[in-house]
């Protein structure tokens, strides 16, 4: 085996990656591995953003869109594959949206902040550039199985990336410019390929229906030949939900649709350039009812930036509101915890304490009034936080938790502990884990904007001064907080 890869698409699934590898008797750490072990590599929005807790486990790092990227990155293995380890990764690092984490070494002050990281020769770039794919087709299924996440569904990218730009939203940001593929050369061509293996069809995009030729597609999927088909969309935005829309979802068995609302509160929408009216929701819901539809399920979050008590008890009257004004549609509120994303307006937020008590309050209220609450746990975004913030420091405490139970106590235990000692196989010295930011330092406190970020050397869609321009645009009312 030559190569072994991995697409990242949540921080979760850290610890998953050291079981696979081990799995396969590959060395866990990098710096471990001999001539006659695979190229470990890896992709995905999680590595893409930031990959530096996980940047010692890998080889080689792919940044960004895989359309080009990953089919240069293969060419380029075979030319070289004749050569010793080192010279691969040394050639495989002149190729635009490679990064070899092992060619880039941290610098730290001496009170442990990050000072810089830097090529460890002058023949390396200094910097890497996420790749963006400019082709005129997106990606779909290219295999269709039972074994799969979703079973027997052929996924097909509708869109990629969002106009809106909320600015925590790292499905917005990261994958900039907004992109939308022709629908007779592409999207078409792309569903019926599918259609010829399955029954099931599932539309894909952070804003699905923004496609300007979107209502062109669901009357192209009303063809009669197609009445057998079970479609399903991804969060569709509220604006954009009319009934006949809805009546088409219904006809093809979806049983509700999804959009997401963030807050109740206009101020905090406002605030994180939702750009959505309350009258809008109030329309989407109307609409979900009149075509058919049961029900209407809502993403919410809690923990945004300057919100206040008022801000949650806005969300609560909105969805009492909603259910009094559509009896029979049944209403499911999906809430998370605010988690900040590298190469977003909000990277430099932390996480908000009080936003444990408030989900907890919210979800007493709304079931009350019979409205079905599914919040992600508020743990878990914890660790979401710790590991889309942290530098490459956290792997030693990666390494550490997959040997314990996966609890949020757990990872805080391992945190400390590997700031105190580090496994002998490790690749960093004691003092530079002495050195570590406390817990509390990297999930809760809000970063000056002046700050080293561990991504910093990896460039995205925007610099970090337009990031920062969106930020204080946002938060112009709380200049305390800018």
């Amino acid at each position: 085996m030559d190569l072994f890869g991995f697409s990242v698409s949540w921080e979760l699934d850290a610890p998953k990656i050291l079981n696979l590898l081990e799995q396969q008797h590959i060395p866990i750490w990098s710096n471990q591995r001999s001539n006659s072990s695979p190229i470990v590599f890896g992709g995905g929005p999680v590595l893409t953003a930031n990959p530096e807790p996980l940047a010692p486990f890998f080889d080689v790092i792919l940044l960004g869109d895989g359309e080009e990227l990953l089919p240069n990155f293969i060419n380029k293995m075979h030319e070289i594959k004749t050569f010793g380890r080192s010279e691969k990764l040394h050639e495989l690092a002149n190729i635009p949206g490679v990064y070899i984490p092992s060619l880039y070494k941290p610098i730290y002050e001496s009170n442990g902040n990050l000072k810089r990281i830097e090529p460890i020769s002058s023949k390396i770039p200094s910097s890497i550039t996420k790749q963006t794919w400019k082709g005129e087709s997106l990606s779909y299924s290219k295999v269709i199985t039972p074994e799969s996440a979703w079973p027997n569904i052929h996924m097909v990218e509708v869109v990629r990336s969002c106009p809106e730009l909320c600015r925590f939203c790292l499905a917005s940001y990261l994958t900039l410019p907004f992109r939308s593929p022709s629908l007779e050369n592409s999207l078409i061509p792309a569903i019926e390929k599918g259609l010829s293996a399955t029954k099931r069809l599932g539309l894909l995009g952070a804003s699905v229906t923004q496609h300007p030729e979107f209502n062109n597609l669901i009357e192209w999927i009303n063809q009669e030949k197609f009445n057998d088909i079970r479609l399903s969309v991804s969060s569709v935005r509220a604006s954009t939900v009319t009934a006949s829309m809805c009546k088409s979802l219904m006809k093809h068995g979806s049983k509700s649709i999804t959009i997401a609302i963030e807050s109740g509160s206009s101020r905090l929408r406002e605030l994180i350039n939702k750009k959505i009216s309350e009258e809008e929701i109030f329309d989407a819901a109307k609409y979900a009812l009149d075509g058919g539809l049961k029900g209407l399920k809502l993403y919410g979050m809690v923990g945004l930036p300057t919100e206040e008590e008022n801000d949650i008890e806005a969300t609560k009257e909105l969805l009492i509101k909603l259910k009094k004004c559509n009896p029979g549609l049944r209403l499911t509120l999906g809430l998370s915890t605010f988690v900040p994303k590298a190469h977003t307006p909000f990277q430099w937020n932390g996480v908000r304490i009080e936003s444990k008590n408030r989900i907890k309050n919210l979800g007493k209220q709304l079931k009350s009034k019979g409205i079905e609450f599914r919040p992600e746990s508020y743990g878990w975004s914890v660790i979401q936080a710790l590991i889309s913030r942290s530098d490459r420091r956290l792997a030693p405490v990666i390494e550490a938790i997959r040997k314990t139970e996966n609890t949020l106590g757990n990872w805080k235990k391992a945190y400390q502990e590997n700031r105190k000692q580090v496994s002998q196989e490790s690749p960093f010295h004691q003092e530079e884990m002495n050195k570590m930011p406390s817990w509390e330092e990297i999930i809760f406190e809000t970063w000056d904007t002046s700050c080293v970020l561990p991504w910093t050397h990896l460039k995205g869609p925007l610099s970090n001064e337009r990031l920062i321009e969106h930020r204080a645009e946002s938060l112009r009312e709380h200049p305390d907080q800018i």
